[in-house]
């Protein structure tokens, strides 16, 4: 009888088109390989065919392989849509080259394939995105060596979430270390607490880009948060330091899981916001909260950091809102988040249902460009090569005589006309007579 072997593919990309990572997870039964590889200038859909072709190629033909991909594009690709592109001979096909070789390796194969929600906690899926960014980190340091690869036998090992539960014996190790950021030792205390560290050292005043996922629209009428997610930005640079919560909001998610995908099975063991109320309080307090709609999540977030024995946390951080933002730039129009990613030509990621953590991305990217979109030039660079530089630069003055245009008495009077009819209407004087 063959075995039965499950793979999880995922690809990463630092820019689209930029630096990119692919990995493939795969579980056989005598053992986990972990397969990994780079690219200098490529994107994200190139890397996660990459890592579906790897990951394919690397098992026995006899076996049965079920496949979990986050990208609804290899999925669908390789089960729905290739039948069209082999008809039309591959014609305006993007990457045709790699989709040909995912078609190569998976013929005479019983494949299995899966979409997973992204970012969402799964532990294959979350192994995968490591090794993307691993694979994407490996090439840039030696862009000539070749995929990388570990193999880890099964053995019995002793189980920390059984012998050690709260993660005390890990706390305390964790601790002894010299280098480790406190926001991550807090994270600790809850598995489900999921913090990543600075990957950048920036100065400067935080920003935070949150979004949350909630039961329903009114936290009146008890309706809860079952996800928070945010990624940190400083001198509109991404640090690389995010946090990512899903709560158990002690109630059933009703019609919000067709938004969100998350179910009442899947909260079930998430720990209460009592329970993560700290860890979250501390990293969020004193910065500047940047949301769309951003009411929503701070009247949710108010109102849980007070049930939980906290101030409201519009009490500690400035409030941006994005869609007012964008209602001030664009009177008019729709501005959605799906709506501003179009408009601004940011890169396509996949909703099928939304997140928390892929919305705070999202908006991230949207924030940089609408506010002037994201800074081609180093900052840092270029004040340094300034102050190196022996050239001194002249600023050129141009003196212009602008000229002054006067009412005209008749629109004068038309003006005062104007003003005593509103006058009139409002009972007092409008603020333009005041001023006047």
């Amino acid at each position: 009888m063959s075995q039965t072997i499950t793979l999880y593919v995922d690809g990463a990309c630092r820019g689209n088109p930029g630096l990119g990572g692919w990995g493939a997870y795969i579980i056989m039964p005598e053992g986990e390989h972990k397969l990994s590889g780079g690219a200098k200038l490529t994107t994200n859909n190139r890397m996660e065919l990459t890592a579906a072709i790897e990951g394919v190629q690397f098992c026995p033909v006899d076996a049965k392989l079920i496949i979990w991909t986050d990208s609804n594009y290899v999925k669908q690709g390789i089960t729905e849509w290739i039948h069209g592109w082999k008809k039309k001979n591959w014609k305006d096909v993007k990457n045709p080259d790699l989709w040909q070789k995912l078609d190569e390796v998976c013929q005479q194969r019983n494949i299995e394939w899966n979409w997973i929600k992204g970012h969402a906690g799964h532990e294959g899926n979350e192994m995968a995105d490591q090794l993307a960014n691993k694979g994407a980190d490996d090439f840039l340091k030696d862009p000539n060596a070749g995929p990388a690869h570990e193999f880890k036998k099964k053995k019995i090992e002793d189980d920390w979430i059984l012998d050690d539960p709260f993660g005390f014996d890990l706390h305390e190790k964790e601790e002894d270390t010299d280098h480790i950021e406190h926001q991550v030792v807090n994270s600790i205390q809850h598995p489900h607490i999921k913090i990543t560290p600075q990957e950048k050292n920036i100065h400067g005043p935080r920003q935070l880009i949150l979004d949350t996922e909630t039961t329903g629209f009114y936290f009146q009428d008890g309706d809860r948060i079952i996800e928070v997610g945010a990624v940190e930005m400083i001198n509109r640079k991404l640090t690389g330091s995010s946090i990512h919560i899903y709560i158990n909001p002690e109630k059933p998610v009703g019609d919000s899981v067709e938004v969100h995908g998350i179910t009442d099975e899947f909260l079930a063991d998430k720990p209460k916001y009592q329970e993560i109320s700290q860890t979250l309080f501390e990293y969020l307090k004193g910065a500047e909260i940047i949301a769309h709609n951003a009411s929503f999540d701070m009247n949710f977030l108010n109102m849980e950091f007070e049930r939980a024995g906290f101030q409201k946390l519009s009490d500690v951080c400035q409030v941006t809102d994005t869609l007012a933002m964008a209602k001030n730039k664009h009177p008019g129009q729709k501005n959605s988040l799906d709506a501003l990613v179009r408009r601004y030509e940011i890169p396509a990621r996949d909703r099928t249902y939304h997140g928390a953590l892929l919305d705070a991305e999202i908006l991230a990217d949207v924030y940089l460009a609408m506010t002037g979109g994201q800074v081609a030039f180093d900052m840092d660079t270029l004040s340094q090569d300034s102050q190196n530089s022996d050239q001194i630069q002249h600023k050129a003055h141009i003196n212009v005589a602008l000229p002054v245009i006067y009412a005209l008495d008749s629109e004068l009077e038309a003006h005062e006309a104007w003003l005593e009819e509103i006058a009139q209407k409002n009972g007092e004087p409008s603020i333009f007579a005041k001023l006047g």
